[in-house]
């Protein structure tokens, strides 16, 4: 008796031959999917915020690969697990030790830490392996803006701005390197980027952190009247709006 399973099978043969006109040559069948290497799942899983499962993924890679070390570390992070992560980007920085983004990554341990000055030198050390990095200028900028440095801050901002406009704006994967953007004083961080953008012509973007800083506390008008970076904005309705706008603080 023909099991129910193989009469399908048979079934679907028979099905296939029928569509194929006589004297045609034989179908071949699909190729086989081809099977993702470990690095390329653990990606996958990184870009879903599946970081158990994307580490479970990277330590089927080779172990000593820096990249897949070092992204194996950024998951760790994600999960709060700092020591963890920051073990892992030195044994990356030690088997690559031009690697600038895991020592980037090392400085964001520091950072989330609170200790701005070990951050700022880990930034420092990999602005030497990359020194055209927007996101490590950005992220030593930020670091200096922690410990009040605010004209190094401004200047490490200057800097990333002119090596990648969006460099603020840009918000993709994980990939290899991290940027830092959290800042306690969000309302000052956010008016140190309007003079900026305003400085470099982009009225939009000098409006919309205005904006945030406004909505965040900032409350000196009389300084954003007076500001030299706004100066060619002083006309505009919506710089006026501003000035009178009483927003509600978040």
């Amino acid at each position: 008796m023909v099991s129910l399973a193989l009469a399908f099978a048979l079934a679907g043969l028979g099905a296939a031959a029928a569509q194929t006109p006589p004297g045609a040559p034989a179908q071949t069948p699909p190729p086989s999917p081809v099977a993702l290497s470990p690095e390329t799942r653990g990606d996958i899983f990184m870009a879903r915020k599946m970081y158990r499962e994307a580490i479970e993924a990277f330590a089927q890679a080779p172990k000593d690969n820096p990249v897949v070390l070092n992204k194996t570390g950024i998951a760790f992070q994600q999960m709060q697990q700092l020591d963890r992560a920051g073990k892992l980007y030195a044994q990356a920085l030690k088997l690559k030790p031009t690697y600038a983004e895991a020592q980037n990554n090392i400085g964001t341990i520091y950072y989330a830490q609170k200790s701005f000055r070990r951050s700022a030198s880990a930034y420092r050390k990999a602005l030497k392996l990359s020194p055209n990095s927007a996101s490590i200028h950005m992220n030593l900028g930020t670091a200096y803006f922690a410990r009040k440095m605010e004209k190094e801050s401004i200047d490490e901002y200057r800097t990333a701005l002119q090596l990648d406009p969006d460099v603020f704006e840009r918000h993709g994967s994980y990939g290899v390197l991290l940027e830092e953007r959290s800042v306690e004083e969000k309302a000052k961080f956010h008016y140190a980027l309007a003079k900026l953008y305003a400085t470099g012509g982009r009225q939009d973007l000098a409006l919309l952190y205005l904006r945030k800083a406004l909505e965040e506390g900032f409350r000196d008008r009389k300084k954003m009247a007076q500001d030299p970076e706004f100066q060619t904005m002083r006309e505009l309705p919506e710089f006026k709006e501003l000035l009178t706008l009483e927003p509600r603080v978040l």
